[in-house]
């Protein structure tokens, strides 16, 4: 089958049970779902639909398991968008690349302020020290106190 075709099926899946999630299913179980991504096999018999679900791990069980009971309701749903000869075989599998993006960002940002703290107990212990890493704004910079040599001023005689 065509690539481009496929992937066409594939999108139409994925709004499709986005849609039916979101306004239709009435299950008290399934919330704060989100649809990323669906594959379709190549021969259009079954569908993958990858959700992403926010709460503790005991929520995301018990969403998974009322989407799994919806799964017959959703491919309904897909059945009467698509007209192909068959209609996909739809599981619902959980996607963590969401929840895993989110974690990897508090780390970056954990390590960010921390090397913050530490560069600023360095420059402290090094201004406690008496020997500052670099040159401060109080410090006068003593090369532009001192005339220059290459001016000509130094060495004239008359």
């Amino acid at each position: 089958m065509k690539s481009h075709r496929l992937a066409r099926v594939s999108e139409i899946v994925r709004e499709v049970a986005a849609n039916t999630i979101l306004f239709e299913l009435k299950d008290p179980r399934v919330k704060n779902v989100t649809v990323t991504r669906a594959e379709v096999s190549a021969d259009l018999q079954h569908a993958k639909i990858y959700v992403s679900v926010m709460g503790s791990e005991k929520e995301q069980q018990l969403t998974m398991y009322g989407l799994r009971s919806a799964a017959g309701y959703v491919q309904t749903k897909v059945a009467d968008r698509l007209t192909t000869r068959f209609v996909p075989h739809v599981t619902f599998v959980l996607d963590e690349g969401v929840k895993k993006s989110i974690e990897i960002a508090r780390l970056i940002r954990e390590a960010q302020e921390q090397s913050r703290a530490d560069a600023e107990a360095r420059e402290a212990a090094a201004g406690a020290a008496g020997t500052p890493d670099a040159p401060t704004a109080d410090a006068p910079d003593t090369q532009a106190d001192q005339p220059d040599a290459a001016d000509g001023s130094a060495g004239r005689a008359g």
